[in-house]
């Protein structure tokens, strides 16, 4: 471990140029200066426990030790739940919400935690899904940890496709039970998170049968090993599927069934009910039972992708500061590599970046709870609308996020490659979130058809106004009227343009496909490119006006206020010339303005600069979170890395063995 040392003299003096309150734009990320507290009270409570810190870093650990490791681990951290629950009073609910926000579970089990599925899959199914008898039956065991869950619905043949899936569940009205199967090889279960070796029941999605009668997809919790020996039940296959790019703490695992009886009440019948005999009762909403994934897609933008963002840019930013590199005057010091506008523009994009979809996240969520409880008065009027934001926020945000994560590994050279910059552990978890919970192309597919039906809407003359998200669509051509003026009112107008005109293209490019004689399925295909093209300009079209709209509806100080405008210009700027072909065929910008935008984001660059630090430490991440050589407050860079190279297990002794066995004899083979 480093020694304590003073504060790096170049981070200290950049520290020194910040402009602005850091504590203000603190309790405007968290939301309030008690929620602040309240977080950091948690992070203490955590990571100030030496349990929760590892001996031996997880990369020089087998792949078992590891395992073995993240189990202990993940026992005391929701030991160390539960505690504070106690001691504080708070909600628990509270609690996991503060925690998977602010990273407190990445900085104890790094490669994510085995029990996570169990919390922000199995238990909301079990409300979501379950009759007031089944919540009695399971919800309080679940709470309690007394059985461990996780959600079995991916197969090895389909994934996003969920009605394609192969499990077979058939009730047998004479024993008043069903009977699970997996009929092939593809449709064992593959990736659920904990299903290896960590949980013993599983909520099972499944090809329901009844009356001789295929119902569609239905849930189902099964236990799958025994609680006392943990052996698999009977007619139960199942086993870890092995080690992968990252995540390797998460246990994923494999699942068959052959000729698995489950009492009739291990289906899930809040919405469809199949009676004792075998009368089948079809849900009045068929979409709830997809309630599950949009939560977690929600749960992906509000922690994983802001969380990532403002972590990575916080390791690159505070290194590139530190970092001294070549020579941009003949004779005189070597500058700090963060002076070089290049390496701005790999940086500063990232810091909006976290910003931006920080407050998107937050609009999500707050939609997220409005639908819910809507939902429970039977209202679905906003869920289709819910649905596609979170389809295409999950899609375009781990997107981005990956390629920022990306970039600020580049900035750091080459000591972002190794693992203990925690780059390349944080790429290989927002690189998942790509394709898990709904690959994003499909998620993008899954927005467009919500966009194509709202324009025919407004083709026929009706309203959509109600629809917040989409209420640009009956004015956004007037828009292309007006001046360009390269303002941040301006520019989010020109994403609405864009949005507006490729949502109008694939409209009518599949409508004359049909009309030309066309299958409508075929034309959908055809048209499929545009449509995911639409979808991405749709969702940063919104990004972006919530982001104005938040900075219009809140008091900030002025000071604060000019650098989050700052960000706004630059993150628009940089989106507008990377679709810079988009904005000139479908917007109010014209080729002579492009110049201007250009000036605007080296100006942005130049303006964010004294303030780069002073962002990033506004984010307020521990070190502990950040886990990370390159990006700790002290910024003792060098001193970090040595230490960190010292606990290779090749450095414990001065000679490896290997030297006697084979380097030894080769040098004196004469070769």
């Amino acid at each position: 471990m480093v020694e304590q040392q003073t504060i790096n003299d170049d981070l200290r003096k950049e520290r020194t140029t910040c402009t602005f309150n850091t504590e203000e734009l603190t309790n405007f990320i968290d939301g309030g200066a008690e929620y602040t507290d309240k977080r950091r009270q948690i992070a203490d409570f955590f990571l100030s426990d030496p349990r929760c810190k590892d001996k031996v870093p997880v990369e020089y650990l087998s792949h078992q030790e590891h395992y073995e490791q993240a189990i202990r681990k993940a026992c005391f951290f929701y030991n160390k739940i539960k505690k504070w629950e106690e001691i504080s009073n708070s909600n628990l609910v509270d609690i996991y919400n503060i925690i998977w926000s602010s990273g407190i579970d990445t900085a104890i089990l790094k490669q994510n935690v085995p029990f996570g599925v169990h919390t922000f899959m199995f238990l909301p199914s079990l409300i979501g899904q379950g009759t007031p008898e089944q919540q009695e039956e399971w919800v309080g065991r679940a709470f309690k940890n007394s059985i461990l869950g996780t959600y079995a619905q991916t197969e090895l043949g389909h994934g996003t496709f969920i009605r394609g899936l192969e499990t077979t569940c058939t009730y047998d009205p004479e024993t008043e039970e069903f009977i699970l199967n997996s009929p092939t090889l593809t449709s064992y279960k593959w990736w659920p998170g904990g299903l290896g070796h960590s949980c013993n029941y599983a909520i099972v999605l499944a090809q329901l049968y009844t009356q001789g009668i295929h119902r569609g997809i239905h849930p189902f919790i099964v236990q799958l090993r025994d609680s006392e020996t943990w052996m698999p039940m009977p007619g139960i296959k199942i086993g870890e599927i092995g080690s992968k790019m990252g995540m390797n703490s998460a246990n994923n695992g494999y699942l068959a069934f052959n000729n698995v009886r489950l009492p009739r009440m291990h289906m899930l019948m809040k919405n469809s009910k199949v009676h004792k005999d075998g009368t089948y009762e079809k849900s009045p909403h068929e979409k709830l039972t997809y309630g599950t994934m949009i939560f977690v897609r929600v749960l992906i933008v509000k922690s994983l992708v802001t969380t990532n963002l403002m972590k990575s840019s916080t390791i690159a930013v505070r290194y590139s500061a530190i970092r001294r590199q070549s020579e941009l005057k003949s004779g005189e010091r070597e500058p700090q590599i963060l002076d070089y506008q290049t390496q701005q523009y790999k940086l500063f994009p990232v810091i909006a970046s976290s910003l931006v979809y920080k407050f998107a996240a937050k609009w999500l969520w707050d939609k997220y709870s409005a639908v819910t409880s809507q939902l429970e008065r039977g209202d679905l009027v906003q869920l289709p609308e819910l649905h596609a934001m979170a389809c295409c926020l999950k899609a375009v945000g781990t997107s981005d996020a990956s390629i920022s994560v990306t970039s600020c590994r580049l900035a750091c050279g080459g000591h972002g490659y190794m693992n203990c910059s925690n780059l390349p552990n944080i790429y290989a978890l927002i690189t998942a979130t790509e394709t898990y919970e709904g690959e994003n192309t499909v998620l993008l597919l899954q927005t467009a058809r919500f966009l194509i039906k709202s324009y025919e809407t407004v083709q026929m003359g009706n309203d959509v106004s109600t629809l917040e998200t989409l209420s640009y669509l009956e004015r956004y051509n007037s828009l292309k009227r007006l001046p360009w003026t390269t303002t941040l009112d301006c520019m989010a107008s020109a994403f609405f343009q864009v949005a507006g005109s490729k949502i109008d293209d694939c409209y009518f490019t599949m409508k004359r496909l049909i009309d030309s004689g066309t299958a409508q399925e075929d034309a959908w295909n055809r048209t499929s490119i545009k449509l995911t093209q639409a979808s991405e300009a749709h969702c940063r079209a919104f990004i972006i006006s919530v982001y104005v709209k938040t900075l219009k509806m809140n008091q900030f100080s002025p000071e604060l206020m000019d650098v989050l405008t700052q960000l706004g210009e630059l993150i628009c700027a940089q989106w507008i010339l990377n679709r810079l072909g988009d904005f000139l065929q479908h917007s109010n910008l014209k080729p002579v303005d492009v110049h201007a935008i250009q000036r605007l984001l080296e100006d942005c660059l130049e303006r964010i600069r004294p303030n780069a630090v002073g962002l990033v430490d506004s984010f307020d991440i521990r070190d502990e979170i950040l886990d990370s050589a390159l990006g700790c407050y002290d910024g003792n860079v060098y001193e970090r890395l040595l230490a960190e190279a010292n606990k290779s297990p090749l450095n414990k002794e001065p000679v490896n063995r290997s030297f006697e066995l084979y380097l030894k004899p080769f040098l004196k083979s004469n070769m």
